[in-house]
């Protein structure tokens, strides 16, 4: 294959910064078809360009010439050789217009040169484009978009244009476009369609190629104005007599002044470039009309055809090619359901700009969590309008520049239906977004700084800072909240690690401190733990700081159900039930002990107990949806129950968790708007509709919205969920129909195997009233389990305090003064500043000497928290940012969070429950227990211990 950089050169000088370009082109050009939308009154989306088709046909034949030149003999293209081909010609324009109206015409053949090789060839009936490039393209695009009468057409074409693109370069594309669309066409079958942007033809190097009429075409009638489609009228009775036949000519590249590869507006004169015969096309005499050519004609008219189907020999050249990768993909994609795009009203951008400005002025003397209510509201959702357009970072290894690529498969219909076990097809346009294997994304720049990774040490920062001197309770929560957080996190996120010895971190250790690295083993000076997978770009450059996610990204409850199909079959009934398998009500045991199910790592009682609650609630929802909807298949019953339970699940974590760890009025009201929409109060009514109108409803009820770049959790966000402070580092196991003690155990005894054995023994409703009496530690300094700093996993022994502090600051997390600063609060000057606590203070300056040294989790636990918060406010802007976007991005939980895919039962069954009626579903005994005026996650009542009724009133 011949190299194409001699003939190419890219926007922002590199094929990364052309793609950047592109992807927001191609998000205006999504823009523009819901303008057209809109202006033809149409109730689905058109094609960007080319909306209304004239002729689809499937029975089209392609065959080269028996004498083609040698060196234009290349992957397909050989002498003789003859292809199926599907074509389309249609009417340029992007509404579907009357045929008489003043348009370019256009053609697009699907060769099929294989099981797996087609080549799509995209034509327009004019020589050279509008635009000299994908800029211009999309400019004169929105420009036009909706101008559907004379009068918008010149408003568009003499003020809008110009404006956009300056006034020499608007008359060139409007004089490009009068002389393509001003001559009348009387048959499409008459027409000549230029690519009018080149490609690689192998070895023989840039061609641009041409379809044309065969000699002797029967002439046509004039063109109708009473009919507005005589077009395909003519074509029809064209075809019922006639084979229609095109011949197709390739031009060769001569040189950049004659034959220009980047600039769409140049002509590859004849003179220059002769023409040669390649092919021939023939679209064989039938009856467009009849059932069977309608019915191939609707499956052409939802083809979505791209130049860059094809293979590398014969790989679109140019600007405007390069874009059309993306841009199709988008336009398509858009069209038919897959992706989708949210137009900010005006006035929410126009008056988003002071808002945030206010707020700025107004935080430097009153922070927002002591603001009123409704305004302090409106705070956070300029916060959030600030971190979606500065603090969402793409990571992922994109293709740039774009590569050829087989047609596309269709899209399985279950997908369209049903969670996949390893999180893909939930963005039908980017099946690998958020799946397993996904790159974690960025809130920060990463701040690779290897000459700091010991400094200070972290053994000492653990030891001064983080070792737990005496139990510090968060008196507002219980250990179902500590619970909860972990059976969360085992869904969002899990960095693979290297297997034990092979690839691993070394921690000097402080001068006199020794450690035992593996069971047993020998005193050492230095902590060693196994490494984190990465991921490493292909050119090889920059610092090891990407990771990949070994779970989903999504709220899919894939630490219930796995994170791939053989995982997610095998948990299953046997012979492909519906149901989760269980023993007595209880997960079943693998063979080290630990339970078979989604994810067991880090297992410990809380988590046991999380996790066959919900085993048992999707049982619950199976044998629900058995007895409502009989005809429905197991494997229908499985995903349907899975969706119920992973909405549900996210439900209770937005209404319920969430504002008891975050105890406020505004986090309440703003976490429940975000399920259920806002207060039915005219003022936050109007502050949404001023500010931010797509907050006027619940997230269930909006389309998808990624905002600044595609989805994926972030390292920033793994950072801010290290809570380890809220395991207790004992248990006390109570009888909750006594209130009796019935043991008290340290962590070590409820973790691991023997969590199984504990629940077993004690019975999940027991289980669930100990650590619902129960509280947590508080998320602080010097609040970190015993139990964790010396902890043993996959036959090393950890401190996890150190692997906490280590991993963040290997991972490129900034440190907690850029972390603040990169969140928009303003930088710490002092020690000071940090806490208010002296003592806190003084540990700090010992540790750390230089603010700015000071660790991300180390500051964020420092930190006095808001009011009534579970954790600090730097850790809450994460919160913010991507506690929305987690259900804002989820295709199921929003366009597809409906009765036609969840059932209404489902839909109904999400809606009625939360946590404490899960928890009263399966131990109905615990109903009396439960808070009246609070979550599962406030302290339960306790029971009255059986001997102590009475006494002094």
């Amino acid at each position: 294959m011949a190299e194409t950089r001699q003939y190419e050169h890219y926007v922002g000088g590199s094929p990364e910064a052309e793609r950047l370009v592109f992807e927001r082109l191609a998000r205006e050009l999504m823009r523009v078809q819901l303008k057209s939308r809109k202006r033809s009154g149409a109730s689905d989306l058109a094609r960007t360009f080319h909306a209304k088709a004239v002729l689809g046909a499937e029975n089209a034949r392609l065959a080269f010439v028996g004498d083609l030149p040698p060196d234009l003999r290349t992957g397909f293209a050989q002498p003789g050789a003859e292809y199926p081909v599907t074509v389309r010609l249609s009417n340029a324009n992007g509404a579907r217009q009357p045929d008489h109206a003043p348009d370019l015409r256009g053609a697009a053949l699907r060769i099929a040169a294989g099981a797996d090789e087609a080549h799509d060839l995209l034509m327009t009936s004019h020589p050279v484009s509008h635009a000299r490039n994908a800029l211009e393209f999309v400019e004169f695009a929105k420009a036009m978009a909706g101008a559907d009468s004379t009068l918008r057409k010149a408003v568009a074409l003499f003020v809008t244009l110009p404006l956009a693109v300056g006034w020499s370069t608007a008359a060139r594309m409007r004089r490009n476009v009068r002389a393509g669309t001003s001559r009348p066409v009387s048959s499409l079958a008459l027409e000549t369609y230029w690519s009018r942007g080149a490609i690689l033809w192998g070895d023989a190097g840039p061609v641009r190629y041409q379809l044309s009429p065969a000699d002797g075409a029967p002439s046509a009638p004039a063109p109708s104005a009473a009919d507005p489609d005589f077009l395909q009228h003519e074509l029809a009775t064209r075809l019922k007599e006639a084979d229609v036949v095109f011949e197709l000519y390739v031009q060769r590249y001569v040189d950049a002044r004659r034959t220009a590869i980047e600039d769409g507006t140049a002509e590859w004169k004849e003179g220059d470039a002769p023409l040669v015969r390649v092919a021939t096309l023939t679209i064989p005499r039938h009856d467009i009309g009849s059932a069977e050519a309608r019915a191939a004609a609707a499956r052409v008219d939802e083809l979505a055809f791209n130049p860059w189907n094809t293979t590398e020999d014969f790989r679109p050249l140019g600007n405007l090619n390069r874009a059309r990768k993306v841009a199709y993909e988008a336009s398509s994609a858009h069209r038919l359901g897959h992706r989708f795009a949210n137009v900010e009203p005006r006035r929410n951008a126009v008056l988003g700009v002071p808002l945030r400005a206010a707020f700025r002025g107004l935080n430097r003397f009153v922070p927002w969590h002591r603001l009123p209510t409704s305004l302090g509201l409106l705070n956070l959702l300029a916060f959030r309008q600030k971190l979606r357009r500065d603090n969402l970072i793409d990571t992922e290894l994109r293709e740039a520049p774009p590569r050829a690529q087989p047609v596309p498969d269709p899209i399985d219909e279950d997908m369209r239906l049903a969670r996949s076990y390893d999180g893909s097809y939930n963005d039908l346009s980017a099946p690998r977004m958020g799946a397993v294997g996904s790159a974690f994304g960025r809130n920060l720049a990463p701040v690779y700084q290897p000459d700091l990774f010991d400094v200070p040490n972290p053994v000492t920062v653990s030891r001064e800072l983080l070792h737990r001197d005496v139990f510090i309770p968060a008196r507002s929560l219980n250990v179902l909240a500590a619970a909860w957080i972990q059976f969360q996190v085992h869904d969002w996120v899990n960095h693979k690690r290297y297997p034990t010895g092979t690839k691993t971190v070394e921690v000097p250790l402080p001068p006199g401190v020794t450690w035992r690295n593996t069971p047993g083993g020998r005193p050492e000076d230095v902590m060693r733990f196994a490494e984190n997978e990465g991921l490493h770009p292909a050119d090889g450059k920059g610092p090891p700081t990407l990771f990949a996610n070994a779970a989903s990204h999504w709220w899919d409850g894939s630490e219930i159900y796995g994170g791939n199909e053989d995982t997610g079959r095998s948990l299953r009934e046997p012979g492909g039930g519906a149901a989760l398998r269980l023993e007595d009500g209880h997960l079943p045991a693998g063979p080290d002990g630990l339970p078979l199910t989604g994810f067991a790592e880090s297992w410990w009682y809380g988590l046991s107990a999380m996790q066959t609650l919900f085993a048992r609630e999707h049982n619950a929802v199976c044998e629900a949806l058995r007895q409502e909807y009989p005809a429905l298949s197991e494997d229908r019953v499985y995903h349907t129950a899975r969706l119920i339970v992973s909405a549900l699940i996210a439900k209770i974590h937005t209404v319920e968790w969430t504002p008891a760890i975050l105890a406020t009025d505004v986090i309440d009201v703003g976490l429940k708007t975000n399920w259920q929409g806002p207060p039915k109060k005219w003022l936050e009514q109007l502050g949404l509709w001023l500010f931010e109108a797509h907050s006027l409803t619940g997230i269930p009820e909006t389309l998808p919205d990624h905002h600044a770049a595609p989805y994926s959790l972030t390292e920033d966000f793994v950072t801010v969920y290290r809570m380890h402070p809220l395991l207790p580092d004992d248990f006390e196991i109570v009888d909750h129909r006594l209130g009796r003690s019935l043991d008290t155990l340290g962590f070590n005894d409820v973790q691991g195997p023997a969590a199984e054995a504990l629940i077993r023994k004690t019975g999940l409703a027991n289980s669930l009233y100990s650590l619902g009496i129960a509280h947590p530690g508080a998320i602080t300094l010097n609040n970190y389990p015993h139990a964790l700093r010396s902890f043993e996993r996959d036959g090393e022994v950890i401190d996890l305090s150190v692997v906490d502090l280590v991993r963040t600051r290997r991972r490129g997390v900034p440190r907690y003064n850029d972390f603040r600063a990169g969140l928009h609060k303003p930088r710490v000057r002092r020690f000071e500043d940090v806490s208010s606590d002296a003592e806190t203070v003084a540990r700090l300056k010992e540790v750390y000497r230089d603010v700015d040294h000071i660790d991300t989790m180390v500051g964020l636990f420092a930190e006095n928290p808001p009011h009534g918060f579970g954790f600090s406010d730097t850790a809450f802007r994460i919160f913010i940012l991507m506690a929305t976007r987690r259900l804002q991005s989820d295709r199921f939980l929003t366009v597809d969070f409906r009765p036609e895919v969840y059932t209404p039962l489902g839909i109904d069954w999400i809606e009625r429950n939360g946590m404490s009626s899960v928890v009263v579903r399966h131990c109905p005994e615990l109903a009396g227990l439960l808070p009246r005026t609070a979550s599962a996650f406030a302290p339960w009542r306790l029971a009255t211990t059986k001997g102590t009724e009475g006494g002094r009133g």
